[in-house]
C-alpha cells in the first residue's frame, strides 16, 4: 500500500488525526519547520523515520519570533516545493496552519526560558527565543509527539527547547541532529538564498575558521586566543559583518576562562553578509 501524504490546516483536525493515530499505537515524531526546506530538514525527516511510525512536519513561519526590522515579510516561502519534497522524504502529515490558525486571537501567554536565551542570538534579538519557545510549546500541544526532531545549526535554540521540556515536564524526547552543509562547507539554510554570488563565495569562512578553531582547541590554544584568530580570519572578508563569535559551554551556554579537559563547548558565530545573517557552530567535547 503506498502511503500519502495528508496535509492538514487547521488545529481540530490535527487533533483529531493524532487521537486516532494514539488509538493505532503510533509512536508520533514532529518536525517543526519554517518551509522552505532543504537538505537539512529532509535529514530531519529521516532521523524521524527510523524512531516513529507517523512523522509529522510543521510549517509555519512565526511572526513571534521575528523583531520589527528583520524578514519576516521576506522570508522564503514556496508550499508547493515544500510539500513535494516533504512526500519524497517520506513525510506522513504536513501541517499547515496560518498566522490566524495558530493565533486566532491576541496571545497573552508567553513561554520564556531564562539563562540559556542571554547570550548569542538572545543578545541581540531580545523576544526571539520567547517566540520559539511559545510556537514549540504550542506545536507540542497540538501534536502531542513522542519525539521533536531539531537540527544542530541552531544549537541555542536546541538548548532553549531541551531546558522548557525538562523544566515543564513535557513528555517528549528532544532529539539533536547534526548540521547538514554544502559539498563546499556552507551551512545549509533557508536564509542561504539571499547570497549574492560574492557574498556566498565569502560566507565560506564560516564553516572554515570553525574547523581551525576545533584544531587549535584540541591544541590547548586557549579560548580567547581561540576566539580572537576566529574573529581575525572572518574581518578579512570585506563583505563580512560579524554579531559575535562565542566559546562557552554547551548546553547551559555559560562562559568559560578555558577549556578544561572533558568539557562540551560551543563555538558559535553570526555574521552578515549584506542584508543575510548567517549562524554556524562547532560543538565537541575537548
Amino acid at each position: 500500500m503506498i502511503k500519502t501524504l495528508q496535509q492538514i490546516n487547521t488545529v481540530a483536525q490535527m487533533r483529531e488525526h493524532i487521537q486516532t493515530a494514539r488509538m493505532q499505537g503510533k509512536r508520533i515524531g514532529i518536525v517543526p519547520t519554517m518551509g522552505y526546506l532543504h537538505e537539512g530538514h529532509l535529514s530531519l525527516v529521516r532521523a524521524a523515520r527510523e524512531k516513529c511510525d507517523m512523522v509529522v512536519m510543521s510549517i509555519f513561519v512565526n511572526p513571534l519570533q521575528f523583531g520589527p526590522n528583520e524578514d519576516f515579510d521576506r522570508y522564503p516561502r514556496d508550499l508547493e516545493r515544500d510539500r513535494t519534497l516533504a512526500d519524497q522524504a517520506g513525510v506522513d502529515v504536513l501541517f499547515t496552519p496560518d498566522v490566524s490558525e495558530m493565533y486566532p486571537r491576541k496571545i497573552l501567554t508567553n513561554i520564556s526560558v531564562s539563562n540559556v536565551t542571554n547570550p548569542l542570538c538572545g543578545r541581540s534579538r531580545p523576544g526571539h527565543f520567547d517566540g520559539v519557545a511559545t510556537v514549540v510549546m504550542k506545536l507540542f500541544q497540538i501534536v502531542q509527539p513522542d519525539y521533536a526532531f531539531f537540527g544542530q545549526k541552531d544549537a541555542q535554540q536546541v538548548a532553549v527547547v531541551t531546558q522548557m521540556v525538562q523544566d515543564l515536564n513535557v513528555p517528549v524526547q528532544i532529539v539533536p541532529c547534526p548540521i547538514i552543509r554544502e559539498a563546499d562547507g556552507l551551512a545549509m539554510s533557508s536564509r542561504n538564498v539571499y547570497l549574492t554570488p560574492e557574498e556566498r563565495a565569502q560566507a565560506l569562512v564560516l564553516s572554515h575558521s570553525l574547523s581551525l578553531a576545533e584544531k587549535w582547541l584540541r591544541e590547548g590554544v586557549t579560548i580567547e586566543e581561540v576566539r580572537g584568530r576566529v574573529m581575525d580570519i572572518i574581518s578579512e572578508k570585506p563583505l563580512a559583518a560579524i554579531e559575535y563569535v562565542e566559546i562557552l559551554s554547551y548546553p547551559e551556554l555559560e562562559p568559560l576562562e578555558q577549556a578544561v579537559s572533558g568539557t562540551t563547548l560551543i563555538l558559535a558565530l553570526a555574521v552578515r553578509f549584506g542584508k543575510t545573517r548567517l549562524i554556524d557552530n562547532w560543538i565537541g567535547t575537548i
